[in-house]
């Protein structure tokens, strides 16, 4: 296998990006309460409970907003970020003093790609509420795809200082850590949120980047398989394992850790590479022309695996 030839599918630790919260603020008990602001129910669950209080018009004030918030928490969720703007907007007029609708207005901000409005709504939520982790969790990933990675991980870092067990904050700074080439700080950080969080799938996969950055094949590859284990349906520990069989010249474990990927994933152009170089390595001309020809269709923007094409007689 030429490692050349392998591309790898990377897995950009900023998916874990901004901490969502739910309020757990007074309302009347009861059912639609406990839905709307518990700490763990699903999201169509919540926005009923949320609803249900809105609707019936009893809570006011803090109350009131909070259901607000929670809802738009929730809807972000979703990806239904119009709704979501909708709710926190109201949810900020009912009360302009409650720091955790700003911080929810900024993630949907941030999902709009509107950075300079995110960072002024974390901005706002941290002067309301200075000893709000999550905020600065949330302005630090703002200020991480802004590129100002100094400030992202002080964020991070305070973040941290205020809660010792956010898994969201050790793993966006390992991800800043390792964007400023510090591996073995960013290697610190994410065994950090693998300690809080056995089943974290992205500390596995990221960590499991930097021993493969570092060189460690065989560690890289121990923390691809925890990822298989915690997530086996979640392509990236597949094609990352598969990556780093290849690399040791697995061909056979590699094609095997691939058709899992594909399986689980089969809009993944560098996975249909890698398979298909594996396949040619192994003598299976035809079946190293399909996935090549199959990576091209979903990412015609890739000239190694033209190349490994025209090198098979093919022309792309």
């Amino acid at each position: 296998m030429k490692p050349s030839m392998i591309r790898t599918s990377l897995i950009v630790a900023a998916l874990l990006a901004a901490s969502p919260v739910a309020a757990q603020e007074a309302m009347t008990p009861g059912a639609p309460a406990e839905a709307c602001k518990a700490p763990n129910v699903t999201v169509n669950a919540r926005i009923a409970g949320c609803s249900k209080i809105i609707d019936e018009k009893k809570e006011t004030g803090r109350a009131l907003a909070v259901a607000y918030c929670n809802r738009g928490f929730a809807l972000t969720e979703q990806r239904e970020f119009d709704r979501a703007m909708t709710d926190l907007n109201d949810a900020i007029k009912i009360d302009p003093s409650y720091a955790c609708s700003f911080s929810n207005r900024g993630r949907v901000y941030a999902f709009k790609n509107d950075l300079e409005k995110a960072i002024a709504d974390y901005d706002h939520a941290i002067k309301l509420d200075p000893k709000f982790a999550i905020a600065y969790n949330n302005r630090g990933d703002a200020m991480m795809r802004r590129g100002e990675l100094d400030k992202a991980i002080a964020d991070f870092t305070t973040a941290i200082k205020l809660d010792p067990v956010s898994v969201h904050a050790y793993g966006n700074r390992g991800w800043a850590y390792q964007r400023k080439r510090d591996n073995q700080k960013a290697l610190a950080d994410y065994t950090k949120a693998i300690e809080l969080e056995p089943k974290d799938l992205l500390g596995y996969i990221n960590r499991g980047n930097i021993y493969r950055v570092m060189g460690n094949l065989d560690r890289a590859a121990a923390d691809y398989g925890e990822a298989i284990r915690v997530a086996p349906t979640d392509a990236r520990g597949w094609r990352n394992r598969g990556m780093i069989k290849l690399m040791k010249y697995d061909n056979a474990g590699g094609i095997a850790d691939y058709d899992k990927a594909l399986e689980y994933d089969p809009k993944d152009a560098y996975s249909w590479n890698n398979r298909g170089i594996a396949k040619r390595d192994t003598g299976d001309k035809a079946g190293a022309i399909a996935d090549l020809k199959k990576a091209l269709e979903i990412n015609p923007d890739m000239p190694s695996t033209r190349q490994s094409l025209e090198e098979l007689g093919v022309k792309p």
